[in-house]
């Protein structure tokens, strides 16, 4: 497994979705690469920050966040996909 193809399996890999093959060899890319365990680790450091900023559904939007911003996110949040 190249790092393109490592980067490329990222997300299901933290999932847990890889099957047992992709998932050996993406282990074994990991144990040989320094740079794909730095990127491992901070991808999961992204994920346990960005759940923890939406971990309060009630939380108060800061005042200076533009309107045009929280209106464009409420629209997105309510679009289905396509």
């Amino acid at each position: 497994m190249t790092c393109r193809e490592f980067a490329g399996f990222l997300g299901d890999y933290h999932s847990g979705e890889l099957s047992d093959d992709v998932r050996a060899s993406f282990e074994r890319h990991l144990s040989r690469c320094q740079n794909c365990q730095r990127y491992l680790f901070h991808y999961r450091e992204t994920v346990k920050l960005g759940r923890g900023a939406l971990a309060d559904a009630d939380a108060a939007v800061p005042a200076d966040v533009p309107e045009d911003l929280i209106n464009a996110i409420l629209a997105a949040r309510t679009r289905k996909p396509v």
